[in-house]
């Protein structure tokens, strides 16, 4: 591998050349949904964020395993390890089947991701499918000393794990500080200590969702699925873990500590997390009246927006920012994002229909040189679409007759659009759309002549009726001096 991407490692607060474990192969877990409802924007963010390293690793030669799990048991409603598991909750009310609750938002998530073309996962564990394997984990800490058993419920040393490692390494915690606040608590629950955090907990005689353990009937703390699905799947140490920001504290410092503490090392080389969404400058909360779920971006539904946004729309706002920045979503930025998009979607288009010169005019060299730069260097996707906004800048004067292009650099061209667009950024565009295909091209390319000819023929009604209707299925149609134009 001659080109070495270059990541920000959350755990050394650097950015670090990537070393693979194992020489061509890439192990990677990214936790995925808690699904108990609607998806929304930030089931987005990480979703697309590690789609693009998943698809730029597999661009640089890599075979990558890509694990993104679906946490269905354990997240309980007030924190980590207090309160009614969410899914269990969802099916009480309803009185739904647990796993009629998750088979229904698992399948809407899948919708959602495959409208915002984001690739499946190599596997996508499931936790209530993994009890034996974290009841395993938790036997191993047991038996290290690191955890304790009280109620039936087993609970994570802090104090002592802290004593032989540093328990708050990922988040910057001081662990001497979260100690002395949280002694006043001891003997107030099951917990010696407040911060020490569920491996297993016994389920009350109302808990829908229990399994037997040697300690109680009951259900296994969030934190464990990651480390016993991640070293099932990726070995006990492997390459890649990320997340959002917000999973930084608890959840993943918690699975260092357990991870450490069953294996005597820890399991995860780089740590990636990509920073927070907000709305209108506030951060995303049902109590706020701010929550949009995906389906309302799609559709235009929710209060706060002005008109529905495609998914590929979103995709591409995502992409603008880069993933260890704020984004904030407003309408504003949104249209602004959507006129972005058609710009290069129409450049796309345009590219593809260009016609060779003997030499070039156009400044087109060195583009997929800077691309990949910026892709190597944290994965700045916002650095690439400024650079293919330039390109489209040259497209366009090639196309208004301005310049010229020459065979070798349209081929050179069109290829680097179409690596950079769709395969690396998974842009459904201009050219690179599904829908785009030969035969749907030259059906759309009939219907407009026809509607050339009754342009020709003054035809107005015919005209008109085409354009319009064209337009309300989506269509944007634009007359030229050679004939028309048009993007879906």
């Amino acid at each position: 591998m001659d080109k070495v991407l270059r990541i920000y490692n959350t755990l050394t607060r650097t950015k670090m050349p990537f070393r693979p474990i194992h020489e061509g192969h890439v192990g990677m877990y990214v936790c995925g949904p808690t699904v108990y409802g609607d998806g929304h924007l930030g089931h987005a963010r990480p979703a697309i964020t590690f789609d693009v390293l998943y698809r730029y690793l597999m661009h640089l030669g890599y075979k990558v395993r890509y694990v993104r799990n679906i946490t269905d048991v354990g997240h309980l409603e007030h924190d980590a390890d207090d309160g009614e598991d969410k899914i269990a909750k969802k099916a009480r009310l309803e009185q739904l089947e647990p796993m009629e609750v998750v088979q229904y938002y698992t399948l809407r998530y899948h919708k959602a991701m495959e409208a915002l073309n984001v690739l499946p996962p190599s596997i996508e564990p499931h936790a209530s499918g993994h009890i034996i394997e974290q009841i395993q984990f938790v036997q191993k800490i047991l038996d290290n000393g690191y955890a304790y058993v009280s109620e039936g419920s087993v609970y994570f040393d802090v104090e002592k794990y802290s004593k032989d490692h540093k328990y708050g390494k990922l988040s910057g915690r001081n662990v001497d500080e979260l100690l002395e606040t949280t002694r006043e608590l001891d003997g107030q629950s099951e917990k010696r200590r407040a911060c020490d955090f569920a491996l297993w907990k016994k389920a009350q005689p109302e808990h829908i969702m229990r399994w037997p353990s040697p300690w109680s009937d009951g259900f296994p703390g969030w934190h464990m699925e990651c480390s016993a699905m991640g070293t099932k799947y990726l070995g006990e140490e492997f390459d890649i873990h990320g997340g959002g920001m917000d999973l930084v504290f608890p959840h993943h410092e918690c699975e260092i500590a357990q991870s450490t503490a069953a294996l005597g090392h820890e399991t995860v080389h780089y740590w990636m997390h990509n920073n927070m969404i907000t709305i209108n400058g506030q951060k995303m909360g049902k109590s706020l009246g701010n929550f949009i779920t995906l389906d309302e971006f799609f559709n235009g539904t929710h209060k706060l927006l002005t008109q529905a946004y495609s998914p590929m729309t979103i995709r591409f706002f995502i992409l603008q920012a880069h993933y260890r920045s704020t984004v904030d979503f407003g309408n504003e930025a949104l249209q602004a994002s959507e006129k972005g998009l058609e710009r290069i979607s129409e450049a796309y288009s345009r590219l593809m229909a260009l016609k060779p010169a003997a030499t070039t005019t156009v400044d087109v060299a060195g583009l997929r040189e800077r691309c990949e730069e910026a892709m190597l260097d944290d994965l700045n996707t916002p650095i690439v679409i400024s650079h293919l906004f330039e390109a489209a800048k040259a497209i366009n004067t090639v196309h208004d007759g301005k310049g010229t292009i020459s065979e070798a650099d349209l081929a050179e061209l069109r290829d680097v659009f179409k690596v950079f667009v769709e395969d690396i950024l998974g842009l459904r565009i201009g050219a690179a759309d599904s829908s785009n295909d030969d035969a749907y091209r030259k059906a759309v390319d009939l219907l407009l002549n026809i509607r050339q000819q009754a342009k020709q023929n003054k035809d107005w009604a015919t005209s008109d009726r085409i354009r319009n209707e064209m337009a309300e299925i989506g269509f944007k149609v634009k007359d030229t001096k050679d004939g028309f134009e048009w993007s879906l």
